[in-house]
């Protein structure tokens, strides 16, 4: 399973998310009626067509699953021949009051990411984390980046983001020292190898809520796994106030 943003190719399954938000605060849309997927044809641009979107499916709203408050998805099949590589938009019709209102989003669906090497795939992945000091309290996500360690070939550059873009990673945040550090190791873990859903190219967003969490210093590493290969970082810290 794939994000919008996780350079999907034919064949993969992708959820496409919409959240929706009143006066900052996330917010229920009185529903959603149909989902519209539209592909953006070259051969169909004209003055009426500028952008020469042709539609593909349609989604009803029974396939809309709604994970939060203002939180929708839903899961669109990339099969051949339906789905050709290039520029899509979504167009959900969600309904607000007396008023259906057309949303777009787009996402593009890539060619299969193809490489040969004589050697198995040997370079490193460093990864990193933004903001590392919160408020107790807060409730912000966490922005996790993933930089390939390869040499400056650029081919080889871009085929290690792909890696990084398309591979499942996830989070572990145990507590290091505070006031209330409790003596047991499995009672110091907060988050325990909790897949990384929202992803964005090398870039990932992790949902913490800091409420329950003591002030202190807190370990977070990261995994990733590529075929044979399992990637975890180093301890970085992340402090509570």
């Amino acid at each position: 399973m794939k994000e919008r943003y996780q350079n999907p190719v034919v064949g993969d399954d992708v959820t496409l998310r919409l959240l929706s938000y009143n006066s900052n605060n996330r917010a229920d849309l009185d529903s959603i009626d149909k989902i519209e997927i539209y592909f953006l044809d070259p051969a169909l641009k004209s003055e009426s067509n500028l952008d020469g979107r042709r539609l593909v499916a349609t989604i009803s709203s029974g396939d809309v699953v709604q994970d939060d408050v203002g939180a929708y998805s839903t899961v669109l099949t990339l099969t051949s021949p339906l789905y050709l590589i290039g520029n899509w938009i979504d167009v959900w019709y969600a309904t607000v009051g007396a008023d259906q209102v057309p949303i777009e989003n787009g996402f593009k669906i890539y060619p299969n990411l193809w490489f040969t090497t004589p050697i198995p795939i040997i370079y490193d992945f460093n990864f990193s984390f933004r903001p590392n000091r919160l408020p107790q309290g807060s409730k912000r996500y966490l922005a996790i980046e993933i930089t390939p360690n390869v040499p400056g070939r650029n081919e080889l550059i871009q085929y290690y983001e792909n890696i990084a873009i398309v591979s499942p990673i996830s989070i572990t945040i145990e507590q290091e020292c505070g006031d209330c550090l409790p003596p047991e190791a499995d009672l110091r873990i907060v988050v325990e190898d909790q897949p990384v859903v929202l992803r964005e190219q090398c870039t990932g967003y992790y949902f913490l809520d800091t409420t329950e969490m003591e002030p202190g210093i807190y370990n977070i590493s990261f995994k990733m796994s590529l075929g044979e290969s399992v990637y975890i970082s180093e301890k970085q810290q992340l402090q509570v106030v």
